[in-house]
């Protein structure tokens, strides 16, 4: 309301630097109170001292807060130009702000509008179809019409306020049916999966004195999975306290283990790639990654998977020569290096996949696996560094809307929780909580069948940019055709 005035009420359409200034604001306010558990993981496990880690927090939150701002700016224009109806107009270019999160820079899509709605099973079945921006386009044009309908402007008014109740309502209903129907569920094989939580301290994790007892600790979490039945079992991102491949003892510990129980693995654990010398003269002589291995009943390695979207400030810093008083954070957990593939892994028979932690928030990327063949999703984590803040409960929700739109099975193994089990519609089946030890184990499916959304991807967000980019060239060209017909 603040961004859009009917023309005529007394006051003028805000000027361009008022609008910005209010939507930089909004955004402040938003992201420090979503993101204020970044200052505690940067002090207590980045190694910065509370200042510092507090302008580094305050320097992501401003950087965020763009996008809100250009959004404000942008509607602001359109108010100058068409009055009331530039409310209309801020759904679209709400989603395109939130579609630039995603994409521009390394991309940074936490905690979008869309994921307010992931408990509200029926309405967030509207996933299934057009991913979570179509979720956010449809808050976001809730919104921009009661901003509207509280304008007192406009013929359309009641026809506009009873199609938005309407569109709405049937979205609830389609949503409803849709989970009465829950058609998927009765589709493809079904795979008994086990997920590890064994609640290793962050503090702890990488003490040599201590590797022991954890790798212990796995193998005999593993062994009760296998008592239980799991074919298929799920270790949290880095669960080994060693490099998978270049400990001789601990892989093979692992392998002997999948052989023993016929059984496929999922272990999270770095990888170290050596570069060749010819490489190294411009590069380091190694490289990091932050890997997935997929070990097969026969106790070879059937698959590696490479976390493509590194976390920043976590795993690397970006813009590094400017923020170079960040690099503290990044030494103490080693830089790591992007994969470059979204690698299927084999399982029973069946094609699965899996995402590193914060990369799970990519939609893009989930539907990058289902369109590569996956029957089911997977997500590993070590959510330790989140303290028992607010953000792993926020990973948790936006890793569940991915079971939604892909039409999936998720299971997800963290290292301190929120582990468990969410099917193709949302529900929830299995769920730790934060900090014990748990070993849960599902009954879940592969499924081949795809949704919509796998199908047309972020069409939505698309012409979300493509409408407001649209508007903003008409808005542009009344103001020059005002300019050159002054009355």
């Amino acid at each position: 309301m603040a961004l859009v005035r009917p023309r005529g009420a007394g006051d003028l359409p805000l000027s361009a630097g008022r609008a910005f200034s209010l939507g930089l604001t909004t955004g402040a306010v938003y992201f420090a109170g979503t993101l204020y558990w970044l200052v505690e993981t940067m002090t207590t496990f980045g190694g910065l001292s509370t200042p510092l880690a507090l302008v580094v927090a305050l320097l992501l939150v401003a950087y965020l807060s763009l996008f809100p701002g250009v959004f404000a700016l942008v509607v602001g224009r359109f108010a100058r130009t068409f009055g009331a109806s530039a409310a209309l107009l801020a759904a679209p270019a709400w989603v395109a702000s939130e579609l630039g999160r995603q994409y521009v820079w390394d991309g940074f899509p936490w905690a979008l509008l869309g994921y307010s709605q992931v408990t509200w099973l029926p309405i967030a079945q509207l996933a299934s179809l057009t991913g979570v921006y179509g979720l956010s386009a449809l808050l976001a044009w809730t919104g921009g019409a009661a901003a509207y309908l509280a304008s007192g402007t406009g013929r359309h008014r009641l026809p506009l306020g009873a199609g938005t109740v309407i569109l709405v309502a049937v979205c609830a209903v389609w949503g409803q049916w849709r989970l009465s129907q829950s058609a998927l569920l009765q589709t493809g094989e079904p795979v008994r999966v086990a997920v590890l939580q064994a609640n290793i301290a962050q503090e702890v994790k990488w003490d040599p004195a201590r590797a022991g007892d954890i790798t212990a600790q796995y193998l005999s979490m593993t062994r009760q999975a296998l008592a239980r039945g799991a074919s298929f079992i799920i270790w949290p991102e880095s669960a080994t306290p060693f490099f998978f491949e270049s400990d001789l003892v601990g892989g093979a510990a692992i392998k002997r283990l999948a052989r023993e129980g016929n059984a496929t693995l999922l272990i999270g654990s770095d990888q170290i790639e050596q570069m060749r010398a010819e490489e190294q003269r411009t590069r380091p002589s190694e490289r990091i990654y932050n890997a997935a291995f997929l070990v097969r009943p026969d106790g070879e390695v059937g698959a590696v998977y490479r976390k493509m979207h590194l976390v920043p400030f976590g795993e690397y810093v970006p813009a590094r020569r400017l923020l170079f008083f960040v690099a503290p954070i990044v030494e103490a957990a080693s830089e790591f290096s992007p994969g470059e593939d979204p690698v299927m892994l084999p399982v029973n028979g069946h094609l699965a996949s899996t995402a590193i932690c914060y990369e799970v928030i990519f939609a893009s990327l989930m539907r990058q696996f289902v369109l590569g063949g996956s029957e089911l999703l997977t997500t590993i984590t070590n959510d330790a560094w989140y303290g028992r803040s607010s953000a792993a409960y926020q990973h948790w929700d936006q890793a569940s809307l991915r079971a939604i739109e892909g039409g999936r099975y998720l299971a997800r193994a963290a290292n301190t929780g929120i582990s468990g089990f969410v099917d193709p519609y949302g529900r929830v089946l299995q769920k730790s909580d934060l900090f014990e030890q748990n070993l849960l184990v599902a009954d879940l499916r592969f499924i081949r069948s795809r949704t919509v959304y796998s199908r047309i991807g972020d069409l939505v967000a698309w012409a979300s940019l493509a409408a407001t980019l649209g508007a903003l060239m008409a808005s542009l060209r009344s103001v020059t055709t005002m300019k050159g017909n002054p009355e």
